[in-house]
Protein backbone atom coordinates (compact mmCIF):
# COMPACT_ATOMS: atom_id res chain seq x y z
CA UNK A 1 0.00 0.00 0.00
CA UNK A 2 0.52 0.54 -0.12
CA UNK A 3 2.21 4.57 1.40
CA UNK A 4 2.72 4.45 4.89
CA UNK A 5 2.54 7.77 6.71
CA UNK A 6 5.74 9.54 6.65
CA UNK A 7 7.86 9.61 10.67
CA UNK A 8 9.53 12.89 10.32
CA UNK A 9 11.23 11.59 13.75
CA UNK A 10 14.95 11.02 14.51
CA UNK A 11 15.61 7.39 13.25
CA UNK A 12 17.47 5.89 15.65
CA UNK A 13 20.83 3.86 14.55
CA UNK A 14 19.23 0.97 16.91
CA UNK A 15 16.35 0.58 18.58
CA UNK A 16 17.59 -2.12 21.07
CA UNK A 17 19.61 -0.38 23.71
CA UNK A 18 16.71 -0.57 26.49
CA UNK A 19 15.84 -3.19 28.14
CA UNK A 20 13.47 -5.83 26.50
CA UNK A 21 13.80 -3.95 22.84
CA UNK A 22 16.09 -5.83 20.55
CA UNK A 23 18.09 -4.69 17.82
CA UNK A 24 15.19 -4.71 15.09
CA UNK A 25 14.88 -2.92 11.40
CA UNK A 26 12.15 0.08 11.18
CA UNK A 27 9.77 -2.50 9.64
CA UNK A 28 9.18 -6.03 9.80
CA UNK A 29 10.25 -6.68 5.98
CA UNK A 30 13.05 -4.07 6.46
CA UNK A 31 15.31 -5.59 8.31
CA UNK A 32 19.36 -6.99 7.73
CA UNK A 33 21.98 -5.66 7.15
CA UNK A 34 22.07 -2.10 5.18
CA UNK A 35 22.86 -3.30 1.38
CA UNK A 36 21.59 -1.66 -1.74
CA UNK A 37 18.74 -4.37 -2.04
CA UNK A 38 17.55 -3.72 1.23
CA UNK A 39 17.27 -0.13 1.33
CA UNK A 40 15.16 0.00 -2.33
CA UNK A 41 13.03 -3.58 -0.67
CA UNK A 42 12.35 -1.07 2.41
CA UNK A 43 11.25 2.05 -0.12
CA UNK A 44 9.07 0.07 -1.83
CA UNK A 45 7.20 -1.88 1.21
CA UNK A 46 6.21 -4.98 -0.76
CA UNK A 47 3.47 -6.15 1.45
CA UNK A 48 1.85 -2.94 1.73
CA UNK A 49 2.14 -2.18 -1.96
CA UNK A 50 0.73 -5.54 -3.38
CA UNK A 51 -2.21 -5.11 -0.56
CA UNK A 52 -3.19 -1.48 -2.18
CA UNK A 53 -2.47 -2.80 -5.56
CA UNK A 54 -5.01 -5.40 -5.15
CA UNK A 55 -7.63 -2.34 -4.32
CA UNK A 56 -6.87 -1.55 -7.93
CA UNK A 57 -7.91 -5.19 -9.03
CA UNK A 58 -10.90 -5.90 -7.02
CA UNK A 59 -12.42 -2.17 -8.18
CA UNK A 60 -11.28 -3.42 -12.16
CA UNK A 61 -13.47 -6.63 -11.55
CA UNK A 62 -16.42 -5.25 -9.32
CA UNK A 63 -18.49 -4.47 -13.42
CA UNK A 64 -20.24 -6.47 -15.68
CA UNK A 65 -16.96 -6.25 -17.84
CA UNK A 66 -13.31 -6.23 -18.07
CA UNK A 67 -10.77 -4.77 -19.93
CA UNK A 68 -7.47 -6.44 -19.02
CA UNK A 69 -5.21 -4.25 -20.71
CA UNK A 70 -7.17 -0.96 -18.75
CA UNK A 71 -6.65 -3.63 -15.41
CA UNK A 72 -3.18 -3.94 -16.05
CA UNK A 73 -2.44 -0.37 -17.07
CA UNK A 74 -4.06 1.29 -14.15
CA UNK A 75 -2.28 -1.49 -11.51
CA UNK A 76 1.23 -0.27 -13.13
CA UNK A 77 0.15 3.59 -12.90
CA UNK A 78 -0.65 2.95 -9.40
CA UNK A 79 2.47 1.08 -8.92
CA UNK A 80 4.96 3.89 -9.98
CA UNK A 81 2.39 6.74 -8.22
CA UNK A 82 2.26 4.76 -4.65
CA UNK A 83 4.70 1.82 -5.09
CA UNK A 84 7.71 4.11 -6.06
CA UNK A 85 6.71 7.57 -5.61
CA UNK A 86 4.99 8.26 -2.64
CA UNK A 87 7.23 5.70 -0.62
CA UNK A 88 10.49 7.86 -2.34
CA UNK A 89 8.59 11.03 -0.95
CA UNK A 90 8.45 9.31 2.17
CA UNK A 91 11.68 8.28 2.10
CA UNK A 92 12.79 12.17 1.87
CA UNK A 93 11.10 13.04 4.81
CA UNK A 94 12.84 12.59 7.54
CA UNK A 95 14.39 9.03 6.60
CA UNK A 96 11.82 6.90 8.59
CA UNK A 97 13.43 3.65 7.22
CA UNK A 98 17.09 4.79 7.77
CA UNK A 99 18.05 4.01 4.34
CA UNK A 100 21.31 5.50 2.28
CA UNK A 101 19.82 5.96 -0.92
CA UNK A 102 20.94 9.59 -2.27
CA UNK A 103 18.03 12.19 -1.98
CA UNK A 104 18.96 12.53 -5.42
CA UNK A 105 18.03 8.97 -6.65
CA UNK A 106 14.75 9.55 -4.59
CA UNK A 107 13.64 12.42 -6.02
CA UNK A 108 14.73 11.12 -9.76
CA UNK A 109 12.54 7.74 -9.04
CA UNK A 110 9.73 9.96 -7.45
CA UNK A 111 9.45 12.20 -10.70
CA UNK A 112 10.13 9.95 -13.27
CA UNK A 113 7.39 6.93 -11.72
CA UNK A 114 4.69 10.08 -11.50
CA UNK A 115 5.57 11.09 -14.49
CA UNK A 116 5.37 7.77 -15.76
CA UNK A 117 1.89 7.46 -13.94
CA UNK A 118 0.37 10.43 -15.38
CA UNK A 119 1.26 9.18 -19.14
CA UNK A 120 -0.04 6.41 -18.31
CA UNK A 121 -3.47 7.91 -16.97
CA UNK A 122 -2.89 10.58 -19.77
CA UNK A 123 -2.61 7.74 -22.52
CA UNK A 124 -5.94 5.86 -21.08
CA UNK A 125 -7.83 8.79 -21.79
CA UNK A 126 -8.27 7.90 -25.34
CA UNK A 127 -10.21 4.73 -24.29
CA UNK A 128 -12.27 5.81 -20.93
CA UNK A 129 -12.57 9.80 -22.20
CA UNK A 130 -11.80 13.17 -20.80
CA UNK A 131 -13.55 12.36 -16.75
CA UNK A 132 -10.56 9.97 -16.30
CA UNK A 133 -8.38 13.66 -16.11
CA UNK A 134 -10.50 13.93 -12.61
CA UNK A 135 -8.88 11.29 -11.25
CA UNK A 136 -5.00 11.59 -12.88
CA UNK A 137 -5.15 15.25 -11.02
CA UNK A 138 -6.06 13.81 -7.96
CA UNK A 139 -4.33 10.92 -8.06
CA UNK A 140 -1.42 13.47 -8.53
CA UNK A 141 -2.30 15.52 -5.92
CA UNK A 142 -2.99 13.05 -3.41
CA UNK A 143 0.61 11.62 -3.67
CA UNK A 144 2.09 14.73 -3.41
CA UNK A 145 0.00 16.28 -0.74
CA UNK A 146 0.09 13.92 1.86
CA UNK A 147 3.77 12.73 0.91
CA UNK A 148 4.81 15.71 0.98
CA UNK A 149 2.87 17.05 3.76
CA UNK A 150 1.90 20.35 2.18
CA UNK A 151 -1.22 22.53 3.42
CA UNK A 152 0.21 22.13 7.14
CA UNK A 153 -0.32 18.52 7.22
CA UNK A 154 -4.15 18.27 6.71
CA UNK A 155 -4.44 15.34 4.29
CA UNK A 156 -1.83 14.01 5.60
CA UNK A 157 -4.29 11.95 8.26
CA UNK A 158 -5.55 8.61 9.25
CA UNK A 159 -9.00 9.35 6.98
CA UNK A 160 -6.47 10.93 4.56
CA UNK A 161 -4.70 7.49 4.27
CA UNK A 162 -7.81 5.27 4.60
CA UNK A 163 -9.60 7.25 1.90
CA UNK A 164 -6.34 8.09 -0.14
CA UNK A 165 -4.74 4.61 -0.44
CA UNK A 166 -8.30 2.65 -0.06
CA UNK A 167 -10.94 4.16 -2.32
CA UNK A 168 -9.57 6.42 -4.39
CA UNK A 169 -7.58 3.01 -6.00
CA UNK A 170 -11.20 1.32 -5.96
CA UNK A 171 -12.78 4.02 -7.18
CA UNK A 172 -10.29 4.69 -10.22
CA UNK A 173 -9.89 1.40 -11.45
CA UNK A 174 -13.46 0.85 -11.44
CA UNK A 175 -14.17 4.31 -13.84
CA UNK A 176 -11.57 3.35 -15.80
CA UNK A 177 -13.63 -0.25 -16.54
CA UNK A 178 -17.13 1.49 -17.12
CA UNK A 179 -16.56 4.75 -17.32
CA UNK A 180 -19.13 5.13 -14.32
CA UNK A 181 -19.20 4.39 -10.49
CA UNK A 182 -21.78 1.60 -9.67
CA UNK A 183 -23.54 1.32 -5.77
CA UNK A 184 -21.44 -1.76 -5.89
CA UNK A 185 -18.00 0.16 -6.30
CA UNK A 186 -19.01 3.34 -4.17
CA UNK A 187 -19.31 0.40 -1.00
CA UNK A 188 -16.46 -1.56 -2.34
CA UNK A 189 -14.50 1.67 -1.77
CA UNK A 190 -16.09 2.14 1.50
CA UNK A 191 -14.59 -1.31 2.47
CA UNK A 192 -11.49 -0.51 1.44
CA UNK A 193 -11.34 2.63 3.24
CA UNK A 194 -12.03 0.73 6.27
CA UNK A 195 -9.36 -2.26 5.46
CA UNK A 196 -6.73 1.21 4.96
CA UNK A 197 -7.98 2.91 8.74
CA UNK A 198 -7.52 -0.74 10.10
CA UNK A 199 -4.08 -0.86 8.40
CA UNK A 200 -2.87 2.82 9.71
CA UNK A 201 -4.37 2.14 13.46
CA UNK A 202 -1.70 -1.72 13.29
CA UNK A 203 0.92 0.13 11.57
CA UNK A 204 1.24 3.39 13.66
CA UNK A 205 1.84 1.39 17.34
CA UNK A 206 4.59 -0.58 15.19
CA UNK A 207 6.51 1.63 13.73
CA UNK A 208 6.21 3.77 16.96
CA UNK A 209 8.13 0.83 18.52
CA UNK A 210 10.39 -0.46 16.29
CA UNK A 211 11.51 3.32 15.59
CA UNK A 212 11.48 5.37 18.46
CA UNK A 213 10.99 3.03 21.88
CA UNK A 214 14.43 3.55 23.83
CA UNK A 215 13.49 0.83 26.13
CA UNK A 216 9.98 -1.60 27.16
CA UNK A 217 9.88 -2.68 30.66
CA UNK A 218 6.81 -4.58 31.77
CA UNK A 219 5.00 -7.82 32.84
CA UNK A 220 1.41 -9.32 32.95
CA UNK A 221 0.53 -11.32 35.72
CA UNK A 222 -2.61 -14.12 34.99
CA UNK A 223 -4.69 -15.27 36.74
CA UNK A 224 -3.19 -18.77 37.10
CA UNK A 225 -0.06 -17.23 37.94
CA UNK A 226 1.75 -16.93 35.35
CA UNK A 227 3.82 -13.98 34.56
CA UNK A 228 4.22 -12.83 30.70
CA UNK A 229 6.90 -10.65 30.25
CA UNK A 230 6.41 -7.37 27.86
CA UNK A 231 8.85 -6.17 25.42
CA UNK A 232 9.30 -5.13 22.29
CA UNK A 233 8.79 -8.92 20.94
CA UNK A 234 5.67 -9.35 22.78
CA UNK A 235 3.53 -6.30 21.77
CA UNK A 236 5.20 -6.76 17.92
CA UNK A 237 3.90 -10.04 17.33
CA UNK A 238 0.24 -10.18 17.14
CA UNK A 239 0.41 -6.29 15.43
CA UNK A 240 2.72 -7.53 12.63
CA UNK A 241 1.03 -10.76 12.30
CA UNK A 242 -2.24 -9.54 11.68
CA UNK A 243 -0.61 -7.16 8.95
CA UNK A 244 1.20 -9.94 7.48
CA UNK A 245 -2.18 -12.07 7.35
CA UNK A 246 -4.12 -8.53 6.08
CA UNK A 247 -1.74 -7.97 3.27
CA UNK A 248 -2.07 -11.68 2.22
CA UNK A 249 -5.73 -11.74 2.53
CA UNK A 250 -6.03 -8.95 0.15
CA UNK A 251 -3.45 -10.08 -2.37
CA UNK A 252 -5.69 -13.82 -2.27
CA UNK A 253 -8.95 -11.82 -2.69
CA UNK A 254 -8.03 -10.07 -5.43
CA UNK A 255 -6.41 -13.14 -7.14
CA UNK A 256 -9.49 -15.08 -6.69
CA UNK A 257 -11.98 -12.64 -8.62
CA UNK A 258 -9.24 -12.55 -11.57
CA UNK A 259 -9.35 -16.51 -11.85
CA UNK A 260 -12.92 -16.23 -11.23
CA UNK A 261 -13.34 -13.59 -14.33
CA UNK A 262 -10.85 -16.07 -16.50
CA UNK A 263 -12.45 -19.78 -15.78
CA UNK A 264 -16.19 -18.19 -16.25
Amino acid sequence: MAAEPTDTGPEPADTGTGAGVPPQGPAYYASGAHTRWRDVRAVLHPPYTAWHLSYVVIGSLIGTTVNWSTLGAAVLAFFLAVGVAAHCLDELRGRPLGTALSARLLKSASAISLGGAVAIGIVGMYRVGPWLGVFIVAGAFLVLAYNLELFGGRIHTDLGFALGWGAFPVLTAAFAQDRSLPASAIVLAAAATLLSAAQRHLSTPARQIRRHAISIEGRMVLDDGRVEVLDSSALLAPIEKTLRALSWATVALALSLVLARLTH
